[in-house]
């Protein structure tokens, strides 16, 4: 099964950080992109940040530039999320995902999901 598996998220107090992993099969992890979507209660999901996993072009949306970095294992088929500055507004349920289109990413309608994960920001 072409599943994507998540860690990390959790509670923490606005400023402060979280790591989000994500592990995805070997075919999955060369579809081309993967990254990171979220989703706050049933509002539509927003694209945050990707990588291509072969050149390791990053994009990110506005709401997070400046504070999340994504990076890649590839020796391990894994992404990263590494989350500073939290802020409450960025509390949401975190995706991975991974698609052939980098932009269907981004818009939220990958291909491949991971199951998700709360990070919660308090103020």
């Amino acid at each position: 099964q072409m599943q994507l598996l998540e860690s990390g998220g959790g509670s923490v107090q606005a400023g402060g950080s979280l790591t989000l992993s994500c592990v995805a099969p070997e075919s999955v992890y060369n579809t081309k992109c993967m990254g990171w979507v979220r989703q706050v209660a049933s509002e539509k999901r927003e694209g945050v940040a990707r990588i291509v996993t072969r050149t390791s072009s990053k994009l990110y949306s506005d709401s997070v530039k400046g504070r999340f970095t994504i990076s890649q294992d590839n020796a391990n088929n894994t992404v990263y999320l590494q989350m500073n500055n939290l802020k409450p507004e960025d509390t949401a349920t975190y995706f991975c995902a991974a698609d052939p289109s980098c932009g269907l990413l981004m818009s939220g309608r990958a291909t491949y999901w991971g199951q998700g994960t709360q990070v919660t920001v308090s103020s």
